[in-house]
């Protein structure tokens, strides 16, 4: 008898994938100690405190402020006891102080709560998050965190919703304790099962490959990453898309308000932004395979520009949908590219710290954007000055970003003096 042929031996699935799908929803994790998961129980919780929105509003700006500086502990961790022990101990932490928030019934227990879940939520929990997929991904980063974005989208998409109706229907008390144990009981068991800090710690190389075949590069240190023109135009660049973004955010219904359209216009744009970005994200995953990530960057700003220019010239329904795609253009390219530069441009020996400082400074530009808008509204009337202020700033940006010379990792190097390549 012909015996059957036998199957080629197949390829093991790369156990990176399985450490970003829990880093993914370790950054979906993070919604409570989130503008967008705070307003989910913000109505409700003004109403049991009887608390005016001003109040919140400040408590609200400084937890955001005072969050930022777990950034930098966040990273230093990770870079000493490895990303297993941080993301399982920050869970537990946010995990529980979201349950303890749900029991607050006075303002200073709320400012302490606040604060906590935008430190363990907003800042720490992202650093972790983002280190642990570059710390297993180096020549297909680019890809991976296109592929993380789209995880991370898909899964904001499903909780925003699911934790809004909950709230709805059990009240925020409950449904923040819930959203607390989940984090604590489910979210962190996995994370300490399933996640180790770095793939030759396994025995395995980078990508998939064998420890053999993965290339070594020299690492930079945080210094050297600061002494770098590159980490401060690519920083810079994500912290002010991220207050471009926050502060429209926060105000899009006042913004379209102010151009003629109603709540319904509003929500409309927020859909189509959402899954323009997940179209994006992946895009932007793959553009970065064949691009350098300085025309990437430089593409992306370019594109938010056009939307700050465009934005107070809205005039119909069609200019509001072209706002719409253009923002989550912008989005998806940016985010991607932050997401992925810190890995991919100075190492892994020092990433946590690296990204750390580097999500620090969004943090704060994203609490700042919206005090700006603010201001901006009350002095002139409009926010018009400031969209085209903003404008030429991006384009700065943008330009620089397209010609900054990026650092070079081709081989170790004993002096502590930045090696950059030429621009692009």
């Amino acid at each position: 008898m012909l015996e059957p042929p036998r199957r080629a031996n197949r390829k093991p699935i790369d156990y990176g994938w399985f450490i970003l799908a829990v880093a993914a929803l370790a950054m979906v994790g993070t919604l409570p100690g989130r503008t967008q998961g705070l307003g989910l129980v913000t109505e409700s919780l003004l109403r049991d405190l009887h608390m005016d929105r001003v109040t919140y509003a400040t408590i609200n700006l400084w937890a955001t402020l005072i969050g930022a500086a777990f950034c930098l502990p966040c990273g230093r961790l990770i870079d000493r006891f490895g990303s297993r022990i941080v993301l399982t101990s920050v869970l537990f932490a946010l995990g529980a102080t979201v349950v303890a928030m749900s029991g607050v019934n006075a303002t200073m227990g709320l400012c302490v709560a606040v604060t906590l879940t935008r430190g363990f939520g907003q800042s720490a929990l992202s650093v972790v998050s983002l280190a642990l997929v570059g710390k297993w991904f180096a020549r297909r980063l680019n890809l991976a965190m296109g592929v993380y974005s789209i995880f991370v989208g898909v899964g904001f998409i499903a909780a925003f919703p699911s934790v809004g109706q909950a709230v709805l229907r059990f009240g925020w008390h409950g449904t923040w304790a819930g959203v607390g144990w989940a984090l604590v009981l489910i979210l962190m068991p996995l994370a300490w099962i399933l996640v180790r800090d770095q793939p030759e710690d396994q025995g395995l190389g980078l990508d998939g490959d064998s420890v053999a075949q993965s290339s070594h590069f020299s690492d930079y240190t945080l210094l050297e990453a600061l002494r770098c023109p590159a980490f401060w135009v690519f920083s810079l660049s994500s912290s002010v898309f991220g207050l471009v973004y926050s502060g429209i955010a926060l105000f899009n219904e006042s913004i379209l308000a102010e151009r003629g359209f109603d709540a319904s216009t509003y929500h409309a744009v927020l859909a189509i932004s959402a899954f323009v970005g997940l179209l994006a994200n992946f895009g932007g995953g793959w553009l970065a395979s064949r691009w350098s990530v300085q025309r990437l960057m430089g593409l992306g700003m370019a594109v938010l520009g056009s939307a700050l220019i465009a934005l107070p010239l809205v005039r119909t329904l069609a200019h509001v949908v072209l706002y719409g795609v253009t923002m989550g253009v912008a989005g998806g390219v940016v985010t991607v590219v932050f997401f992925s530069i810190w890995g991919q441009t100075f190492g892994r020996a020092h990433l946590g710290r690296i990204q750390g400082c580097a999500q620090m400074m969004t943090v704060l530009a994203s609490a700042i954007g919206p005090l700006l808008l603010a201001e901006t509204l009350r002095h002139t009337g409009s926010y018009h000055s400031l969209f085209y202020g903003l404008a030429g700033l991006v384009a700065v940006l943008g330009i620089s970003c397209w010609v900054v010379p990026m650092p070079s990792r081709d081989a170790p190097d004993s002096s502590t003096a930045p090696r950059v390549e030429s621009a692009v």
